[in-house]
Order: C-alpha cells, then sequence, then structure tokens
C-alpha cells in the first residue's frame, strides 16, 4: 500500500498544471544524419578462471581457438590430451561512437557461449573486433569484470545476477577509424527519435527563429533538413553546435503502458477519458485440505489410515459499487478516480482494459 501511494503522489507530481510539455533540447529529441556508432563483434578466449571454465568435450570450439593462439605464440599442442578447466570462449562486444580517432578507447562486454559456469577473474586475450564490413577496428584485452557470483557444494548452489557475462572498461584500442567526411556536408538532416508532425515543425519553427532566416526545412513527421550554407557557420560541425541546443516543447501521442509481470502502470499527460462509470469486485475460491490421520485400536491387526477433509467456499465481494469518471479527465483525475476504486494495480489493469474497449479511453494502449 505504501508504495501505491508513493507512485500516485510520484504520478500527480509529474502531471503538469497546462497541456505545454517542457521545453526540452534538440540534441534529446533527434539523431543527426551521419553521426552514429557502429557495431563491433569478435571471438577470443578467457583464461585464468578457477575452475569454471568450458568443459572441452562439450564445446569443441574451445580447443580449437586455444590451440590456434598457442600455435601464433609458437607452442604446438598437436595430438597432446590437453584439457584445462579454467579457459572459456566468449564472444566479445562493442560500440564504436561516432567520430572515434585510432588509438583511443571503447568499452566492451564479453559472453560466455559454451558451458562455462563463471567468468569472474577472468582475462580476456587479446581479440580483434570486426565491424559489418569484416575489417578489423578495434582489438580487445583485459580483465574482466562479472555481472554476477556463483557459488555451489555438495548438495546445492546459490547465484546472484549473470556470472557468464561481463565487461572491460576501456577495454579495447580503437584501431582504424570509421571513413565519414563529416566537413564536406551540405545538407544534415535530423531525424526524430519518435516521429510527430507537430514536433517536427516546432523543430524547424525554433531553428529558423534562432537563424533568423530559412535554415530549417521539414520533409515529413521525422526529418527535419538544415541547410548548412544558410546557417552561416564555418563546418558543419559548428552549425550543430548551435542548433543542438535550441529548446523545444515535443508533441507527444497519448500513450498508457502496461506492463503485466510487474503491474505497472504508466500514463503519459495526454491521458483522456470520456465520461464513463466503473464498478470493481473481486470473487474468492477458497479449497483448504485438512486430512486427519486415524489410528487403529491398540493391538488391532490395522493399519493407519488418511481420512481426508475438505473445506470450500466461494466469497463474492461486490467492491464499492459504480464510480463515475468525469469527461475529459487529465491525468491526475484519471489517478483519483482509479484510486477511489481502492484496487491493486493488477485490478486497475483490468480497469483500464475494460475502458479501453468501452472506448471511453483515449489514448495508445501498449500492453508488455
Amino acid at each position: 500500500m505504501i508504495k501505491r501511494l508513493i507512485l500516485l503522489v510520484l504520478f500527480s507530481m509529474l502531471a503538469p498544471t497546462s497541456g505545454i510539455s517542457s521545453p526540452i533540447r534538440i540534441k534529446d529529441l533527434v539523431e543527426f544524419d551521419g553521426v552514429r556508432g557502429n557495431n563491433l563483434v569478435g571471438y577470443g578466449l578467457v583464461v585464468g578462471l578457477n575452475g569454471t571454465g568450458d568443459g572441452i568435450r562439450n564445446a569443441p570450439f574451445t580447443e580449437d581457438i586455444m590451440s590456434n593462439i598457442l600455435e601464433r605464440l609458437g607452442v604446438n599442442i598437436t595430438g597432446e590430451q590437453f584439457r584445462p578447466k579454467n579457459v572459456a570462449a566468449v564472444f566479445v562486444t562493442a560500440n564504436l561512437p561516432a567520430f572515434s580517432r585510432a588509438g583511443g578507447r571503447i568499452d566492451v562486454t564479453v559472453s560466455a557461449i559454451g558451458d562455462a559456469k563463471s567468468l569472474l577473474g577472468g582475462t580476456l586475450i587479446m581479440t580483434p573486433l570486426n565491424a559489418a564490413d569484416g575489417q578489423i577496428y578495434a582489438v580487445a584485452q583485459g580483465t574482466i569484470i562479472a555481472g554476477g557470483v556463483s557459488a555451489e557444494g555438495n548438495a546445492g548452489s546459490v547465484t546472484q545476477g549473470v556470472p557468464t557475462a561481463g565487461s572491460i572498461p576501456a577495454g579495447a584500442y580503437v584501431e582504424r577509424e570509421v571513413e565519414f567526411d563529416f566537413a564536406s556536408l551540405t545538407q544534415i538532416r535530423l531525424a526524430l527519435r519518435d516521429p510527430d508532425f507537430t514536433t517536427a515543425e516546432r523543430i524547424e519553427t525554433a531553428i529558423n527563429t534562432n537563424f533568423g532566416r530559412r535554415v530549417a526545412l521539414m520533409l515529413d513527421a521525422g526529418t527535419v533538413q538544415i541547410d548548412i550554407g544558410k546557417t552561416r557557420k564555418a563546418t558543419p560541425a559548428h552549425a550543430i553546435s548551435s542548433i543542438e541546443n535550441i529548446l523545444v516543447s515535443p508533441q507527444r501521442k497519448a500513450r498508457v503502458i502496461v506492463d503485466q509481470s510487474s503491474g505497472t502502470i504508466v500514463m503519459g499527460e495526454d491521458v483522456r477519458i470520456s465520461r464513463v462509470a466503473v464498478s470493481q469486485g473481486s470473487l474468492t475460491l477458497r479449497v483448504e485440505e485438512t486430512p486427519i490421520a486415524v489410528q487403529p485400536n491398540p493391538f488391532a491387526a490395522g493399519q493407519t489410515v488418511v481420512v481426508p477433509r475438505t473445506s470450500a467456499s466461494i466469497q463474492n465481494s461486490g467492491g464499492i459499487g459504480l464510480v463515475e469518471v468525469p469527461d475529459t479527465t487529465s491525468l491526475s483525475e484519471v489517478i483519483a478516480g482509479l484510486n477511489a476504486l481502492g484496487v491493486s494495480p493488477r485490478n486497475m489493469i483490468d480497469i483500464l482494459k475494460s475502458i479501453k474497449a468501452a472506448g471511453a479511453l483515449h489514448a495508445e494502449f501498449i500492453v508488455r
């Protein structure tokens, strides 16, 4: 109950007194065309594990990569029965940020692909990281910080988190730069993260007002085009620097997001409900088993018998009757109306579904 009241108070605080959203920087609403990262992936070997590595019989690819690495180092183990338990084959992934330069460092994530039990305390051996074009853009190596821990004994085990995955902060050096002549661009497109015609038009207006001339042009709900020459800036980088901090009040669709697994409900400020009456009750079915053991008389050649005893009952709680939610209510009024029913968040989800089915909830209803 306390958690529920806290959530309701937070939602009420988030509900603004007017229908205008708070201004947000353009850089938080859009992606600049061409300014993006690239995904990298590599296949490597982790060593130094405390007996929690791959079982070589179940992961032959671990033996293959281990043999290849040792052969490159001048160690020939062909035909040898080499079955260590302190190595594990892993996938290494990373994101190469835009404008990364050779010699820079990036974070990497390491994930076991065999039957290793934990990567805790392991060290990743030098692993090349490739992009989609097959070229090597970075090389990773270092000590892994595992995301969990596990322990086991003869009769039980316990695991917290995910011990078979971890990260290496700044664990890869950038070896190749992505070729992109950003300085030669004459036009840049702004791609809205949440396409909306009204928001795109407001971005266009804000940019043109800031420069005092027509610099931006809205192409569609998700794209605004910038003419670099008309900004009269020395380079496209200077133009973006002048644009990205301009404030705009975005317009978003009214949404209700429901997470059934956790009972979480999130409603946007523009959610509206038409006049509707809601009643919520509950049906409780209770079945209790209380078996009784009946003992035979002394010196009788009988056996103990378990006699089943079952108690079944049905209780129907009618709730508090009908509660009216007024026409075109705001977010805070919706919360107050639903809270007046005195129901749990999970029952509130069922109520919102029914209101949506009745056509009285004017918002996009998303169930996860």
